[in-house]
């Protein structure tokens, strides 16, 4: 399949898991800590996810994110998948509507499953299970165009070594997927989690970082109680917050091989934070980074960073100007009301770019990023 001549990979396209996903797949021993739905208020028929005790999104947030939902879920777009629970075929037909050839699937409830530092970490390794489990029934024999991404549990980092493995060797998932937020206060580039970085960097797959509004996890929207303000700020700037780690604190140099991707944040604020990590670099590293062996910018460009672009991100120009076309990946955002679907393929051939830059951008560079032939 081809539009307009261009093969198109999506590098983060979107389940919608049903409700009871966890309640029926869960290891009976961690059920009171799975996710469930209950109404709030009650009698409402509005309902919210229960994580560990925890409703997220967090009661700060909930009259807010309950709107987003709302409007979510009434999206006509979606009429036809919705017919048929968001299943299989609905996504590849979603995708032949755009006119996707591959994409590689992260979850939408599931960016809140494991988004509290409440859980323990073996009921989060069982959350994460299950919904593993779940998406490779999912994909079935669709494995040519679908490609999983697999939940692991960052709150013990010994049992998301042990998950990650599982799902890339037994499942044969194609990458790895966390939210940039921190758990238990904890950063990226703290040395705890290195067996993690470890084992992903020998599974040769690259680990995705997504986020989504209002987590009970520290969050940049906390300051604000307003959706439409906290969905402005936490997406780019989360993956500012992580990029830094990663970098600046020295994650990159350790594991010389690792991929990452930072997906639907954006990428027009990449040249940025580049530029300002190299000019603390050149100024401050001898002293306060002497880990760094390189400029920040140049683990950057060596070809391990990975950042999705929105389809009428018109100030992308700007980082391709200054960082080149190989870096940056292409997606939807299939199915959340954001998205331009069914227009996004559309909308990003008409970006003010080379061709030679919408061919990496629609396909070379997603495909070197998660090694898909």
């Amino acid at each position: 399949m081809t539009k307009q001549g261009f093969n198109i990979m999506d590098s983060d396209i979107h389940v919608r898991e049903p409700h009871d996903l966890w309640q029926r797949l869960v290891e009976p021993y961690f059920k009171n800590e799975a996710p469930h739905y209950e109404e709030v208020p009650a009698g409402s028929g509005k309902s919210r996810m229960v994580v560990a005790g925890r409703p997220i999104p967090p009661d700060r947030h909930y009259e807010a994110q309950k709107h987003w939902t709302e409007r979510h879920d009434s999206d006509a777009r979606y009429a036809a998948a919705k017919a048929r629970d968001w299943d299989n075929v609905s996504l590849l037909s979603a995708m032949d509507t755009e006119g996707v050839d591959k994409a590689v699937v992260f979850p939408t409830r599931g960016l809140y499953a494991l988004a509290t530092d409440a859980l323990p970490g073996d009921a989060a390794l069982g959350i994460a299970r299950a919904y593993n489990n779940w998406l490779d029934d999912y994909l079935g024999g669709s494995r040519n165009r679908l490609f999983g991404a697999a939940m692991i549990p960052p709150h013990d980092v010994e049992l998301a070594v042990q998950e990650a493995k599982r799902s890339v060797q037994a499942l044969g998932f194609k990458a790895i997927f966390l939210r940039p937020n921190p758990i238990h206060g904890r950063n990226w580039h703290d040395s705890y989690y290195d067996p993690l970085w470890a084992k992903i960097e020998e599974l040769d797959v690259p680990v995705c970082f997504h986020e989504a509004n209002a987590p009970d996890l520290a969050y940049i929207g906390d300051r604000f109680d307003s959706v439409f303000l906290q969905h402005i700020v936490c997406h780019p700037l989360e993956q500012m917050m992580l990029m830094t780690s990663l970098i600046a604190g020295g994650v990159l140099e350790r594991f010389k091989k690792l991929r990452v991707a930072f997906l639907e944040g954006n990428c027009s604020w990449v040249q940025y934070m580049i530029w300002r990590m190299d000019d603390h670099a050149e100024r401050r590293a001898k002293y306060l980074a002497p880990y760094l062996k390189r400029k920040p910018s140049e683990y950057f460009q060596d070809g391990r960073c990975f950042v999705s672009i929105d389809c009428d991100e018109e100030p992308a120009k700007y980082t391709i100007d200054w960082l080149g076309d190989s870096s940056l990946v292409f997606s939807t955002d299939y199915p959340h009301s954001d998205s331009r679907y069914p227009n996004a393929v559309a909308e990003f051939l008409k970006m003010p770019l080379p061709e030679i830059s919408k061919r990496k951008i629609l396909w070379e560079n997603c495909r070197r990023l998660y090694q898909i032939k």
